[in-house]
């Protein structure tokens, strides 16, 4: 089984995450911001991985340090559980609608870190959290996997929809790349030898 379990604290936030790659989409999310939560449990449903991801953070200061804090160690333990990436597929896209709204992710488990956001938000917040922190969330994932992360919203107007699509999005695409590749199941998908 391809887990990790990774403790991140800084003087800003404490977090630790479990994970387990070839999992249920089991969860137990508890950062202290209700809708970062439900999209974090959506990731873990629509991906299979399961996530338990516990974080305290300066929440009396605002919803950065957490928000991009659990990027990173979600991140890092994606990496670890990845190991050596012998029999990945590596490469995957999805396209999710939800509603009016359509989406899209494309990621390559390539070793090299190359985030890519596109979303243009209707209002500031959904609920408490402002929107801006959704794309300091996906870079610093991207940076901390270290993946080429491309994730745009084609086109919607409910910022909730918008986002819990990118989620979505990014939930079935980091699946797909993530699954063993029964024809390469002992090699690395690279003709460089090395992800």
């Amino acid at each position: 089984m391809r887990k990790a379990k990774i403790e991140r604290n800084t003087k800003e936030t404490k977090i630790k995450v479990a994970i387990n790659l070839d999992g249920t989409g089991s969860y137990k999310i508890d950062t202290g911001i209700g809708f970062f939560n439900h999209m974090i449990e959506q990731l873990s449903h629509h991906s299979l991985i399961d996530i338990e991801l516990n974080c305290q953070g300066d929440l009396h200061i605002d919803f950065h340090h957490s928000v991009e804090d659990c990027a990173i160690a979600l991140g890092q333990a994606i990496k670890e559980a990845l190991g050596d990436k012998k029999g990945i597929t590596r490469f995957a896209h999805a396209y999710i609608p939800m509603d009016e709204t359509l989406s899209r992710c494309v990621i390559d488990l390539s070793g090299r870190a190359y985030p890519v956001f596109n979303c243009d938000f209707k209002r500031d917040k959904v609920g408490e959290m402002d929107c801006e922190l959704f794309r300091e969330f996906f870079f610093a994932l991207a940076q901390s996997i270290g993946c080429n992360l491309h994730i745009e919203n084609l086109y919607g107007i409910n910022n909730h929809h918008i986002i819990e699509s990118c989620f979505k999005a990014l939930a079935k695409a980091l699946k797909q790349s993530i699954t063993i590749d029964e024809r390469q199941k002992n090699a690395i998908n690279s003709t460089k030898g090395l992800l």
